[in-house]
């Protein structure tokens, strides 16, 4: 599998654009009149702090706290970087927190406590209890990890909970239920080996004795050898725990018979010896950061019958904690939770592990490129799993409250779950889903404007995240004094640079070219200059002649004039049932418009036509499609001459049998808004519509230019669909995500 490079540029335009650092407070409650003002603060404010006051259970209610959590740091053990202090820690809190909103949709606010000294961070964190529903340590080293978080969960009456030692620990054990059922042992007959005996390592033996593992069977090992009963050598009071009646002494001798190995230790501590004197089917989750102890190729050389895990996402069963602690405290609001308690964590590996067993979702084994099936490369769920949000979070709580410590059980499980599915944000999982696709595809994407410094640092960015070969047309010298001034010196070397001077396809090109052209009033000379000095021809005659996979353009000139020239090469035109279709996606809903590329002013027929294509678009992207043709007018209110077609592309569609819903003609509101559209019972669509087609070309550039800069929509578009090859034409204000992710269209073949 292809490797992602990340370069240091990249990394840090990231923190620092569009805004500082990675998340901003937005205001849930009007703020824009004197009346707002006074409900939002004095006097109207002390009527719910009075509330609070007299019953501390409806702080839940009436603040943000019930879907709150602290993400807290001293900065001591940064992620595999070590004490480098509480402020170089923010941007890893603060990706926390945004791993809490984006997978769970719970608030997360970073602090760093500038200390290293438990006692200060107890005292502080525990005055901050009013103010969260739980709170979420990180990357804080050990042995203090273990003193805070215990005195923390004594004190407090909201969930403490070290992400370090227990998401690990959830993971680990819900991929180690599922290895052990396809191997056929049973946990508590099974000799465990773990390798490294920090927070993570300490806290999975935990939780694997607390499932059933037995106390002597587990065999825990830090840098100095086996952790045995009677030995004294860096020693502390959470290693003596651990310490096991056994003979061996080293990991090599600890290795010989074990069934399991956990690593949470360091590249290259395992040889491939150590796997090949383990017993039959043996478990391995090598799960140090960056690199693992042993890889799963080193790994199965010597054991084809080994079951392996790693930390990492480009080889098969990842242990990410991603799949746990946003989820967890997900459940843990939801029931006003005093504790994040043992039982709660093993029913959270249990549901994964559950999880792991069911028929994994077309969307989802779609978006990582080959089918996901229960076995021995896939007993652990996928971060991206949709399901993920409303399978884990009801079995979180149900343990909650079976065991008591719930301040607020909840009633209905059922309506919780349906709760869960409404909070899940689609648009990154779309997102996430085509990227994945197109990392598959490998895609050479020819990059036609390599004198626009956007289409560069895009170019650079596609190939730097192993999305395939970019092919950038331009002038080598002009590439790298372009690729200098924006700090990107090195990539010159991974870009292939194409111009009509380098090609020794040009006269192919030419000949192509007049065929098509000659009878339209083009000589050889106008071939010559188009084919040669025109660079979205040349890009286009690329394309045509598979000297590339897909095309992407249009970031320096408009549109419809790059369009006219693509149309030289290919038949683009309305006429050959081209359509552009814009992706808008704001707040957690994407929504299709078409045309906004081709059609100026089309009738019925036409918007049946763009209509079709949309839904395929949209069907490509992972969605159902829901086509609501939008006017003025709403079923036959106000007539005009306007809103009848658009009335009439719906009968065309009746004609036509398709297979996707469709209604019109009516408002936006009505086609987008849930309660607007039950005013009209008789309405065909069975929920909000995902794509509107709109009446003609500039009441498309008015909606999508509208939502871009007034409710900060992103725009993925317009897609090219309806041309027998890959194209995507950008718009002139495009940033380099907006063309990375056009890119991303094209490899797709999405349109």
């Amino acid at each position: 599998m292809t490797k992602t490079k990340i370069t240091p540029e990249e990394a840090l335009a990231y923190h620092l654009e569009p805004k500082p650092g990675k998340y901003e407070i937005v205001a849930t409650t009007p703020m824009a009149t004197q009346r707002d003002l006074s409900l939002a603060y004095s006097p109207g404010v002390a009527v719910p702090v009075q509330a609070i006051a007299d019953r501390p259970e409806t702080a839940y209610d009436y603040t943000v706290k019930g879907n709150m959590v602290a993400v807290i740091s001293n900065g001591t053990a940064i992620l595999g970087m070590g004490n480098l202090g509480a402020l170089a820690s923010k941007p890893v809190m603060e990706g926390k927190a945004v791993l809490f909103k984006r997978f769970a949709d719970v608030n997360a606010i970073d602090i760093e406590l500038d200390t290293e000294d438990p006692e200060e961070i107890i005292k502080a964190v525990s005055l901050m209890g009013p103010t969260f529903g739980g709170i979420n340590l990180e990357d804080i080293k050990a042995p203090e990890c273990f003193i805070i978080e215990q005195r923390l969960k004594e004190i407090m009456d909201i969930p403490v909970f070290h992400d370090d030692q227990h998401g690990t620990a959830v993971i680990c054990a819900a991929g180690l239920i599922n290895a052990l059922e396809i191997s056929g042992k049973k946990i508590e007959n099974c000799r465990i080996v773990l390798n490294g005996a920090g927070a993570a390592g300490i806290a999975c033996l935990e939780l694997i004795k607390a499932m059933g593992a037995k106390h002597d069977n587990c065999i825990m090992c830090d840098t100095k050898g086996v952790i045995y009963q009677g030995r004294t050598e860096g020693m502390n009071q959470w290693k003596s725990a651990h310490a096991a009646r056994t003979d061996a002494r080293t990991l090599e001798e600890a290795m010989t018979g074990a069934d399991v190995f956990l690593g949470v230790s360091a590249k290259g501590a395992v040889t491939p010896e150590m796997i090949a004197s383990m017993n039959d089917n043996p478990v391995i989750f090598a799960m140090a950061n960056p690199d693992p102890e042993i890889t799963p190729e080193e790994a199965h050389a010597v054991r084809a019958d080994a079951i392996v895990a790693t930390g990492r996402s480009d080889y098969p069963n990842q242990v990410n904690n991603v799949l746990g602690f946003p989820y967890l405290f997900r459940g843990a609001l939801d029931i006003h939770a005093r504790a994040i308690n043992d039982e709660m964590k093993i029913a959270c590996a249990k549901a994964l592990a559950a999880l792991a067993r069911e028929d994994v979702p077309d969307e989802v084994a779609m978006a990582y490129g080959r089918k996901l099936s229960f076995g021995r490369d896939y007993i652990i769920p996928t971060p991206f799993d949709p399901r993920l949000i409303y399978v884990i979070p009801p079995a979180v709580a149900k343990a909650g409250m079976d065991t008591g410590v719930a301040r607020r059980p909840i009633i209905d499980l059922h309506a919780y779950e349906l709760s869960l599915k409404s909070r899940m944000d689609p648009t990154a999982s779309i997102l996430q889903g085509v990227h994945a696709r197109a990392k598959a595809a490998q895609a050479r994407m020819i990059f036609a404007e390599g004198d626009d410094p956007r289409v560069l640092r895009a170019a650079v960015a596609y190939q730097r995240a192993g999305l395939g070969r970019a092919l950038v047309v331009g002038r080598e010298a002009d590439v790298r004094e372009k690729l200098d001034s924006v700090g990107l010196h090195d990539a010159v070397r991974e870009l292939e640079i194409v111009n009509a001077a380098n090609t020794r396809h040009l006269d192919q090109y030419k000949d192509f070219l007049y065929q098509r052209l000659q009878r339209e009033g083009f000589d050889r000379h106008d071939i010559h200059r188009l084919a040669a000095r025109d660079r979205h021809v040349f890009s286009a005659l690329m394309l045509q002649h598979g000297h590339g996979d897909g095309l992407v353009t249009g970031a320096t000139r408009k549109s419809a004039h790059v369009l006219s020239l693509i149309n030289h090469v290919f038949d683009a035109k309305a006429a050959d049932g081209a359509v552009g279709v814009t992706a808008l996606l704001h707040k957690g809903r994407i929504v299709l418009i078409a045309d906004t590329l081709v059609h100026e002013w089309p009738n019925e027929q036409d918007l049946a036509v763009i209509a079709t294509k949309a839904a395929g678009v949209a069907r490509s992207l992972g969605l159902e499609p829901r086509v609501a043709f939008v006017s003025f007018s709403t079923f036959g209110y106000p007539v005009s001459e306007r809103a009848t077609k658009m009335h009439m592309a719906a009968k065309v569609l009746d004609d036509m049998k398709v297979d996707f819903e469709y209604e019109g003609e009516m408002t936006v509101d009505v086609a987008l808004n849930a309660q607007a559209m039950m005013q009209y019972p008789f309405c065909r669509l069975s929920g909000p519509a995902n794509i509107l087609v709109v009446p003609a070309r500039h009441s498309a550039s008015i909606s999508v230019k509208l939502m871009q800069e007034m409710a900060g929509a992103t725009v993925i578009g317009p897609i090219l669909t309806g041309v027998r090859k890959p194209i995507q034409i950008c718009s002139t204000n495009s940033t380099v995500n907006d063309i990375l992710n056009m890119a991303v269209m094209a490899a797709c073949k999405i349109g």
